[in-house]
């Protein structure tokens, strides 16, 4: 009977005995882990979270700019869009970056009854902690683009619109 408890003690002992090299290791494998995929994943919230406002300020900037070119009462309804565009964008905080507007009046004037304006507005957005090394944060670029249709009311002379 003392031989069992002795291998017995032998055998259980062993296993801790050879662990004891390895004790805390754990914890640093999972933060090692946690690190290695935590900070990637962090970046693309980041990264996503601004594309995405760049998004509804583009989208916010042609929808008003093309209601601002019908009923605007300028002479030059280009003018007021990109105006009202720069303003839109300015409260997104997007007065920074790089932006095209265009309107398409479907080749006659854009105070024509029945004709459709379009505002197409276009926005390059820098990607966040793009180094400007190597010009990289010239190349991190995505462009985001949104355009709105609005027709000119049948029921307004041309005349009236100026």
């Amino acid at each position: 009977m003392e031989r069992q408890t002795r291998a017995t003690r032998n055998c259980s002992a062993g296993p801790a005995d050879r662990g004891s090299a390895d004790r805390g290791s754990a914890s640093l494998e999972f933060l090692g882990a946690a690190l290695l995929l935590l900070v990637p994943i962090v970046y693309l919230v980041i990264t996503l979270g601004e594309l995405q406002a760049a998004a509804f300020a583009v989208d916010g900037a042609a929808r008003h700019a093309a209601r601002v070119a019908v009923l605007g009462g300028e002479a030059d309804p280009r003018r007021s869009a990109e105006a009202v565009v720069d303003l839109v964008l300015d409260d997104f905080g997007r007065s920074g970056d790089e932006r095209r507007v265009s309107i398409d009046c479907g080749g006659g004037g854009c105070a024509a009854p029945g004709t459709r304006v379009r505002v197409t507005v276009q926005l390059d957005v820098r990607l966040p902690f793009a180094p400007p090394v190597l010009g990289l944060d010239q190349m991190l670029v995505v462009p985001v683009e949104a355009s709105a249709v609005q027709p000119v009311s049948r029921w307004v002379s041309p005349e009236d619109a100026r």
